[in-house]
């Protein structure tokens, strides 16, 4: 086994084990070959469905309900009631 290799363990269930080992002597591999190339494409399917950037909410997605308010440094405590 490769030196950056981890090892794990899986409970597969006999029937699929079985059907492993024939999928893997009908393409002339081995299991571990098949079992790899199987984790490999659904690790590539999971990252394509993930956004490829950060959802935009400029224009807000829910307009305001109420009188817009726009906040700068300068009057930021003028808007806020201080005990």
């Amino acid at each position: 086994m490769k030196s950056n290799a981890i090892r794990t363990s899986l409970d597969v269930p006999r029937e699929l084990h079985a059907r492993l080992h024939e999928a893997a002597a009908r393409k002339g591999c081995s299991a571990r070959k098949l079992i790899l190339a199987g984790i490999e494409r659904a690790v590539e399917e999971a990252k394509g469905s993930r956004p490829r950037r950060r959802l935009s909410l400029d224009p807000p997605l829910i307009r305001p309900a109420g009188r817009h308010i726009r906040v700068t440094e300068e009057n930021v405590y003028d808007l806020i009631e201080l005990p």
